[in-house]
């Protein structure tokens, strides 16, 4: 393998990580603000 290429391979895990973890926290936002405005809770 090249150097370039497992820089590239090591690099891209941080990035899928990031977006999972947004993906995940812009839900939970959301339901949570939904939950918020019809006064339920949460769990």
């Amino acid at each position: 393998m090249s150097t370039a290429v497992l820089t590239a391979y090591v690099l891209v895990w941080p990035v899928l990580v990031a977006v999972v973890l947004f993906v995940i926290g812009r839900g939970f936002l959301r339901e949570w603000a939904e939950a918020r405005r019809d006064g339920r809770d949460l769990i």
